[in-house]
C-alpha cells in the first residue's frame, strides 16, 4: 500500500513547497508582485488592456480620509468595502441594503456609519494587508449574479478561478457562496469549490472545506454537472489579464456579470492548493506538459487551445 505522500505524487499532486520554490519563487519576479498584490493596482492595469474591472465607488489611503469614504457610501446599496492588500478574503464586507442607520451586511448583520468607519481604519491600519503593513480601504460595486448560478449560491457573487501558466490556462473551479461564507465566494471562509472541465466548460466535482458535496449546502442546487455561463470568454480574460502582468503563474479570479459579462475581480501571484481538490486531480502534469509545449510569440487564441488540449489529454490519462 502506497504511503499518502506517494499516493499524492503519484496524481501528480502540486504541493505548497514545491509551488513555492518552482512557480511563485521561479516564475514570478518579486519587483511585479505589486501588480497584483495591490487590488487597485490590478484595476488599473486592466483596465489599460481594455478588459471590464468593478468600479470604485471611494477609497481612504489615511485615517483623515474616513470620514469622507463613509460619507460617499450613505444611502447606497450593493457595494463592497475592501483592503487593497488583503488576502484569503479577510476585511471584506459586503453590504446588500442601506438603513436610515447605516446598512445591513448580505449576512444580515446590521452596521452602523461609525462602524463602517472603524472598519475601514482598520483596513488602514493594516489589520488584514499581507505583513500588517498599511494599507488603503477602498469601497467598490457590487456586481450583479448571472441567473445560471442563483441556483448554486447563497446570497453573493460567484466568481471563477483560472490558474494561468506561461500565458496558458492551466486548471479551472468556481467558487461559490455559502451561509458560512456570509455570502463571499472564498474556501477559507466557507465557500464551495467546484472543478470545472477546461474543455466542456462544466462543473464536475464540488467541495467544501475539502469534503466532496453534490448539493449546495443552502440552496439545495447541484454544483456538479451545472455549465458555467460565458466560460470560454472568461478564460480568454484571465489569460489577457495575467499577460499583463509579466508573472508567469497567476491565478486570475474572474466574474460572470449578468449584464456585462466576464470581469476580472483580482489576481493572485500565490495561488491556493485547493483547486486540486475541487477538480480531483493533481496540476503538475498540466503544468509539465505546458512547459514542454509552449513557445514564445504563442498568440492568445494558440495559448487557449493548447490549454484546452492539455486539460483534455491529461484528464482522459487519469
Amino acid at each position: 500500500m502506497l504511503k499518502p505522500w506517494k499516493a499524492l505524487r503519484r496524481r501528480g499532486v502540486l504541493g505548497i513547497n514545491q509551488r513555492n520554490v518552482l512557480f511563485t519563487q521561479g516564475e514570478n519576479p518579486r519587483r511585479l508582485y505589486p501588480l497584483v498584490d495591490d487590488k487597485l493596482e490590478t484595476k488599473r492595469l486592466c483596465r489599460e488592456a481594455g478588459l471590464s474591472v468593478a468600479s470604485v465607488l471611494a477609497k481612504a489611503e489615511t485615517h483623515v480620509e474616513v470620514k469622507r469614504l463613509v460619507a460617499a457610501l450613505v444611502g447606497r446599496s450593493d457595494f463592497v468595502l475592501k483592503p487593497a492588500r488583503g488576502a484569503m478574503g479577510n476585511g471584506i464586507m459586503v453590504v446588500g441594503e442601506a438603513t436610515e442607520e447605516g446598512w445591513l451586511t448580505l449576512g444580515g448583520r446590521r452596521i452602523t456609519r461609525d462602524e463602517l468607519a472603524y472598519h475601514a481604519a482598520s483596513i488602514i491600519s493594516g489589520l488584514y494587508a499581507l505583513g500588517g503593513h498599511p494599507d488603503v480601504a477602498f469601497a467598490e460595486e457590487r456586481l450583479s449574479v448571472h441567473p445560471e448560478f442563483e441556483r448554486v449560491a447563497y446570497q453573493g457573487v460567484p466568481d471563477v478561478r483560472i490558474i494561468v501558466f506561461r500565458g496558458v490556462p492551466v486548471m479551472a473551479m468556481t467558487r461559490l457562496p455559502t451561509k458560512q461564507s456570509g455570502g463571499r465566494a472564498n474556501l477559507h471562509q466557507g465557500a464551495v469549490g467546484a472543478g470545472i472541465d477546461l474543455v466542456t466548460g462544466r462543473a464536475n466535482h464540488a467541495v467544501i472545506r475539502n469534503r466532496p458535496i453534490e448539493l449546495h449546502p443552502d440552496t439545495g442546487g447541484s454544483v456538479v454537472g451545472f455549465e458555467i455561463p460565458s466560460f470560454r470568454e472568461a478564460v480568454g480574460v484571465a489569460v489577457r489579464s495575467t499577460d499583463r502582468t509579466g508573472l508567469g503563474y497567476v491565478g486570475a479570479d474572474v466574474v460572470i456579470d449578468a449584464e456585462r459579462g466576464p470581469m476580472v475581480l483580482e489576481l493572485n501571484a500565490r495561488p491556493g492548493l485547493a483547486i486540486q481538490l475541487a477538480n480531483r486531480e493533481g496540476l503538475l502534469p498540466r503544468l509539465d506538459a505546458i512547459r514542454s509545449r509552449v513557445v514564445p510569440g504563442m498568440s492568445i487564441e494558440e495559448r487557449i487551445a493548447l490549454g484546452l488540449e492539455i486539460a483534455g489529454q491529461v484528464s482522459c490519462v487519469a
